[in-house]
């Protein structure tokens, strides 16, 4: 089971809700919308998958990780720190 099980519907309707942002992105280049004005919008949908992918680290972080810690799988818990830094370091530089 992931760690980001038991919120999946939550998760699943974020996403879905970007969707739509997206859609209405493209809406507002189609029709020409003011250039601030699609930026905006592409500034709330970036935030709104940087707080997914905020969301799933946490929960990574809280099952993943913990799960192998406390099995007493030293290396699994130390590949699974390292896979949640390296996600740290992209969400950084996006």
């Amino acid at each position: 089971m992931r760690g980001y099980t038991i919120n999946k519907d939550d998760y699943l309707k974020r996403l879905r809700r970007v969707e739509g942002q997206v859609r209405g992105l493209q809406r507002l280049v189609d029709e020409d919308a003011y250039c601030i004005d699609v930026l905006t919008q592409v500034a709330a949908a970036t935030k709104a998958l940087q707080s997914v992918a905020v969301g799933l680290l946490d929960e990574h972080v809280r099952h993943c990780v913990r799960e192998a810690v406390a099995g007493g799988d030293r290396a699994r818990a130390d590949e699974m720190i390292t896979e949640a830094t390296r996600a740290i370091e992209r969400l950084v530089k996006a």
